[in-house]
């Protein structure tokens, strides 16, 4: 008897624990519902503030232009940030399409050794650096204070143990010396330089950091960065891009900004060389290594609004497509974003995207390629954006317009553009 009455007493105990832990989930359940929705009205704020700052205009600040530095929401999916706008005039173009295979390209120089090499997997030639190395390329024109530079690198590896030496890559002021003189192959921070040193790694070992020399001696340092996942991107291609306004120096890998500092630049310092050093300590040139291609430097920074909307008419050179197709590249994405900008906000203006193409290949193909191109362009705008497709022509010029000489590198990278006329 004793024990059935403990039996039921012990019975009713759980049931009231039970009970307990029913109204004590259902209580979290009701808590996580009430913070949800709070964090969604936060959320429903958040946007509104985002689509009413998107909607303002765009103040300019003396400089070219001010870009949008906040994240909008446009179209129909929230854009990355990226606000890399390339030069307005190419001075600097490679490729390596014209060098011969197996030797250092024309017109640089070295305290080592170089090859143009083709790449598994990438199209185009590409150099390959070898360690205890350092290189000038060919260019000889001045930089001028505002300039952008651009180029492609491959962290190529066959062998996942093999460890990767330090690459720096920057630019610096020749001063009194020519651009690719031997003194600065070792003291290239005699006048002024600034480089970014990269250490990839398969584990944490990986980091950056940027530093500036002016007169020989520090001008500024950063602390070292430990941003693992991007400098274990092997095999694979980055797109660098470097973009100085006077002292304020900014710095992109792919779409991601990696540095934006205001007081880097020493503003009065005459830059007109690009420089890369592989440092020793690698895994053999075989299973490790770096190769860069598609180099361009160009000066100037666009005013795309006043151009747009006072000229009418806008010109640029870095709307990208892969090679002789009219696929958009990603990095096209900052000049997209400034042309949907101006759109967005100027809702009366309508616009003709005209497609260009350099002289190489045939004249019927390139024709037919720049009519893709512009509507490539006209289509992002509208998928990715929002403007409504009726507020844009599109046409193909081929190569029947060019705005510099087709025998020169420079000369074909400034034709192979997309402008923007304002109707």
């Amino acid at each position: 008897m004793m024990i059935k009455k403990i039996f039921v007493i012990l019975l009713a105990a759980c049931q009231v624990v039970a009970q307990t832990q029913v109204d004590g989930w259902n209580n979290k359940v009701n808590n996580q519902i009430h913070a949800q929705a709070r964090a969604d009205r936060k959320i429903d704020k958040g946007i509104a503030e985002t689509l009413d700052m998107a909607n303002q205009p765009i103040k300019n600040n003396g400089l070219a232009n001010k870009r949008v530095e906040e994240t909008a929401l446009t179209g129909k999916q929230l854009q990355v940030k990226y606000d890399f706008i390339p030069g307005e005039k190419v001075i600097y173009s490679n490729d390596f399409a014209t060098d011969n295979m197996g030797e250092l390209p024309t017109g640089w120089n070295t305290n080592g050794t170089g090859a143009v090499v083709k790449l598994n997997n990438f199209d185009g030639n590409w150099v390959q650096l070898y360690q205890s190395s350092a290189y000038l390329t060919d260019n000889k024109a001045s930089f001028t204070e505002n300039f952008t530079v651009e180029f492609d690198l491959v962290l190529h590896r066959t062998n996942p143990r093999a460890p990767f030496p330090e690459f720096i890559w920057g630019v610096l002021s020749s001063g009194k010396l020519s651009t690719i003189d031997n003194a600065l192959l070792k003291n290239y921070m005699a006048t002024f330089a600034t480089e970014m040193n990269i250490q990839p790694s398969e584990n944490s070992n990986a980091s950056i950091h940027l530093q500036t020399y002016a007169n020989g001696t520090s001008y500024l340092k950063t602390d070292i960065k430990k941003p693992v996942a991007r400098l274990q991107a092997f095999n694979e291609k980055i797109h660098v891009a470097m973009q100085v306004q006077k002292e304020r120096l900014r710095i992109w890998f792919n779409e991601e900004k990696l540095y934006d500092l205001p007081k880097a630049m020493v503003a009065t310092a005459n830059i007109n060389q690009l420089y890369f050093i592989v440092k020793r300590y690698g895994g053999p040139e075989a299973e490790v290594g770096y190769a860069i291609s598609n180099i361009k430097i160009a000066k100037g920074l666009p005013d795309t609004r006043r151009k747009l909307l006072d000229e009418g008419r806008f010109s640029t050179t870095g709307i990208r497509f892969n090679v002789n197709a009219p696929v958009l590249l990603p990095d096209s994405h900052g000049v997209l974003r400034e042309i949907a900008a101006i759109l967005t906000q100027n809702p009366e203006l309508k616009i003709n995207i005209i497609g260009h193409t350099d002289s190489d290949g045939d004249h019927a193909a390139n024709l037919e390629l720049s009519k893709k191109r512009a509507a490539a362009v006209k289509q992002a705008l509208v998928n990715d954006y929002g403007i409504d497709a009726n507020r844009m022509k599109t046409e193909g010029a081929g190569e029947q317009m060019p705005v510099n000489d087709n025998t020169t590198k420079e000369g074909k990278a400034n034709n192979r553009r997309v402008e923007f006329v304002k109707l």
